[in-house]
């Protein structure tokens, strides 16, 4: 098929393939998957293993014999290869949601033939306006699916998983197609950073993965940002406010004095795009006598990413030290790295994800995330892994949407990607 442009882009394969993404998707959007950065265990939250329970069950009768789910919420199975010394290749997804909106009692829309205009939910006004959201305008004609309007979709990550779905079950449908062997994979946990450092990448068995965890049709990722976090307490003096003349030291208000000293014109998520990182304070809970307050920290460069971190616990130090008699806790973790630098070593991983992009008709086009996904960890620890579209967008919110015609076309993709493995081998 010759390369196209997403916006005019049409094929028999993701056609075929969609009616049983779409299906997937609405099933598995219905189950609240949400992480919880509170919880350690893993998973940390018991509608994890419920979705797991189901995939294996799914697995099992598409085939997968040894489909599996082990303490800590991790999926895995096998679609033996019909290629003799084949390399085994990892199809991967993230089964949660993030904890930073509403993912219990997700109700999925299906707008048929999307006409172009704005879509109003009939919850809580949300309102997804082309105006302001440009990949929603390319999509005219689409069938677009979204919540409720007062829950997340759960496009991140179930569009994901329901593409690796739709594609293991085509392949298994079709022995005569030549494959590699699949590795399958769904993971816990993505969304609070915490998953992928317990993923047994020995016991997987790949030489290499794909996440299918991206956004716009054709895009792949092979660089994402390098994160940290960092919380800061603040210990005032607690006393009654009728007697708290000169005795009074109020932590919420350093708090937000720290706030308030922080750049407000630039390293904030709303005022930087492309390559320039941040610092995002995300929650905040204070009272008189303690404050905390949680950021994160991202920057494409490592040393960019450790001068942000200093500008932040130099600014809290500036503040709390006006106050002899209050005190400044400072913690900080890094959560995963740029994986640029791992995927470099490998530049055979992310060329066959390019052509196989190729082949299902689209341009592929490599872009930096703004964000991080499984595979930087995995990379990080010796698993190669970029990262692959699924037609999601304005993730994170109760404005998700997803394009089944994208969602298909992902699902594609990772069919030309078994074969592509499948020709590199035999």
């Amino acid at each position: 098929m010759p390369e196209t442009t997403a916006a005019a882009y049409t094929s028999e394969l993701a056609e075929a393939l969609a009616p049983d993404v779409l299906e997937r998707f609405l099933r598995y959007v219905r189950i609240d998957t949400q992480s919880d950065r509170a919880h350690a265990q893993s998973p940390s939250t018991p509608g994890q293993l419920e979705l797991g329970r189901l995939l294996v069950d799914e697995l099992r009768e598409i085939g997968l014999e040894d489909a599996a789910l082990d303490a800590n919420g991790f999926v895995t199975a096998t679609l033996p290869g019909n290629v003799p010394d084949a390399r085994a290749v990892g199809l991967l997804a993230h089964v949660d949601t993030t904890p930073d909106e509403s993912g219990a009692g997700v109700e999925p829309l299906v707008h048929r033939g999307y006409d172009g205009g704005t879509i109003e939910l009939p919850r809580r006004g949300t309102v997804l306006d082309p105006a302001l959201m440009p990949e929603l305008s390319a999509k005219a004609g689409h069938d677009i699916v979204t919540s409720s309007g007062d829950t997340l979709l759960g496009a991140d990550d179930k569009a994901g998983v329901a593409e690796v779905m739709a594609a293991v079950a085509y392949l298994a449908a079709r022995p005569e197609l030549r494959r590699p062997t699949l590795k399958v994979g769904f993971t816990p946990d993505e969304e609070i950073g915490k998953g992928a450092f317990l993923f047994d990448i020995d016991g997987f068995g790949a030489e290499c993965a794909y996440t299918f965890d991206g956004s716009e049709i054709g895009e792949l990722t092979d660089e994402t940002f390098s994160a940290a976090s960092a919380e800061l307490t603040i210990h005032g003096v607690e006393v009654h406010p009728g007697m708290g003349t000169g005795k009074l030291v109020n932590a919420a208000r350093l708090a937000g004095r720290v706030l308030a000293a922080l750049p407000q014109d630039r390293l904030t998520p709303e005022s930087t795009s492309e390559r320039a990182g941040f610092i995002h304070v995300h929650a905040v809970h204070a009272t008189a006598g303690v404050a905390r307050i949680e950021a994160i920290v991202r920057d494409f460069e490592d040393d960019r990413l450790a001068e942000h971190m200093a500008l932040l616990r130099r600014t809290a130090e500036e503040v709390v030290a006006t106050e002899p008699r209050a005190r400044l806790e400072f913690a900080t973790e890094q959560q995963y790295p740029n994986m640029r630098t791992f995927l470099d070593r490998h530049p055979h991983v992310s060329a066959a994800a390019e052509e196989a992009i190729r082949r299902e008709g689209l341009e592929p086009r490599r872009v930096p995330i703004r964000g991080g996904t499984d595979g930087s960890i995995l990379s990080a620890r010796g698993l190669p892994t970029p990262n692959i579209f699924t037609g999601g967008h304005e993730y994170h919110s109760v404005r998700e949407w997803a394009s089944v015609h994208d969602m298909a076309a992902a699902a594609a993709v990772a069919v030309r990607l078994a074969g592509v493995w499948a020709e590199r081998s035999g």
